[in-house]
């Protein structure tokens, strides 16, 4: 029988995005889960049916906390409608994605381990396309410059910046992360 505390499945399911970026998908036991998030020894098990299940929902709590507050999305429905504009969101995103360090880590573990789990290839290649069709009508929604094709090229652009920025964090200073951001925009999105 799963268990429905939901403050402890919430508390076991950030333990387990931490557990992912330390230790790695292979890392990730029950046992392990219930040492991070400090509950006694079983606990997990007791909120999850299986290991598929709790890498499931790390994944799912990943892009649940990787979403703009309330006065984020509020300041950008107000921002001018250029590419100078364009950029800073982008930076601003680039910045909030890098902030949460464990969970974008966590998430490139459950990539690797999609690929080794049909099952897990099937929910993060459903949440990452639903993911980006939402970016691309946010976008044509919001009068920002640039086309569907310009949103998934500075998606797929700044994905492998922040990747750079989590696992080889000397090799671009903060100022050039934000120049190359800035950059991307002004290549990538064309005139408005």
């Amino acid at each position: 029988m799963v268990r429905r505390n939901d403050q402890r499945r919430a508390a076991l399911v950030d333990a387990a995005i931490e557990v992912l970026a330390r230790e790695g998908a292979r890392g990730l036991t029950f046992r392990a889960v219930d040492g991070a998030a400090a509950v006694p020894p079983g606990t997990a098990s007791n909120y999850f049916s299986s290991r598929d299940d709790l890498l499931t929902q790390a994944g799912a709590r990943v892009y649940e906390r990787l979403q703009p507050d309330e006065a984020t999305i509020a300041r950008q429905r107000t921002a001018g409608r250029d590419r100078e504009t364009y950029a800073e969101l982008m930076r601003e995103l680039v910045g909030r994605v890098s902030s949460f360090r464990t969970g974008y880590l966590a998430l490139l573990e459950l990539r690797l381990e999609a690929t080794r789990r049909p099952e897990l290839r099937t929910v993060l290649t459903e949440r990452v396309r639903a993911d980006l069709a939402a970016n691309v009508a946010y976008h044509e929604a919001s009068g920002l410059p640039g086309d569907a094709t310009a949103v998934k090229l500075l998606h797929l652009a700044l994905n492998w910046l922040i990747v750079e920025q989590l696992t080889l964090p000397d090799v671009l200073c903060e100022a050039e992360r934000d120049a190359l951001v800035t950059a991307a925009v002004e290549r990538i999105v064309a005139q408005a």
